[in-house]
């Protein structure tokens, strides 16, 4: 699904000492899978995983995604990516204070009102949100509640590709391993990378790639 090839970005291009975020990556994910990315703060993995989700555009090298380079798309087909077949989950859930749980998961839905909202509420209830809390802002849920309304809206268009950026650093263990039971769930069909420092969360990945000052230092596991 994902190949990366000499991909490369740079920030502060222009200058004479150039800072490199990602230098001459190359990698190959499968379709379907758990892929944990890890490696220490400023390592390059966020980075990788925002020219990967079309967020950012790199330097140098490419990005091919179906055999689609990612480098030379416009900017209407990376929004249409982003809206139909990636899905993201960050550090921070990003809920709208005001909107419910229900409505913060069908924000982005592209299917009808009516037919998003029995799927969400089917989701939620899924992923641990009881029934009578479908319908509390996110000022009246805990951290971990929260956090699984932010990743039922991730997979609420079923996407192909989701992408986890520490998912799991502001909650505690239980909740921490409840999210990532969610998320390997769902790499059962679709491809789920999480960016993470924290090795535990993916000890059971089915591919591990560790980053180092902007470079992909070593690879384990395998295409399933």
């Amino acid at each position: 699904m994902f190949e990366l090839k000499d991909a490369t970005m740079i920030y502060d291009i222009d200058k004479e000492e150039k800072v490199y975020a990602m230098k001459n990556m190359d990698l190959k994910l499968p379709d379907t899978g758990f892929v944990g990315v890890i490696g220490p703060s400023g390592s390059g993995k966020s980075t990788m995983m925002y020219t990967m989700s079309t967020l950012k555009r790199l330097t140098g090298g490419d990005i091919i995604y179906n055999g689609e380079s990612l480098n030379n798309i416009s900017e209407n087909r990376r929004r249409e990516l982003r809206r139909e077949e990636f899905g993201f989950v960050f550090q921070r859930h990003y809920l709208v204070s005001y909107m419910t749980a229900v409505e913060n998961t069908i924000l982005a839905a592209t299917c009808n009102v009516k037919e998003a909202k029995a799927k969400a509420e089917q989701m939620l209830l899924d992923i641990g949100i009881k029934k009578s809390e479908l319908d509390k802002v996110p000022g009246k849920l805990s951290g971990g509640q929260r956090q699984r309304v932010a990743i039922a809206r991730a997979m609420m268009n079923d996407p192909k590709v989701l992408f986890a950026d520490e998912p799991t650093a502001s909650l505690d263990h239980e909740n921490a391993f409840l999210v990532m039971d969610r998320l390997k769930e769902y790499s059962k069909k679709r491809l789920v990378i999480v960016i993470t420092h924290d090795t535990s969360i993916i000890k059971d990945a089915d591919i591990k790639v560790e980053v180092w000052d902007g470079k992909i230092a070593a690879v384990t596991g395998g295409i399933r």
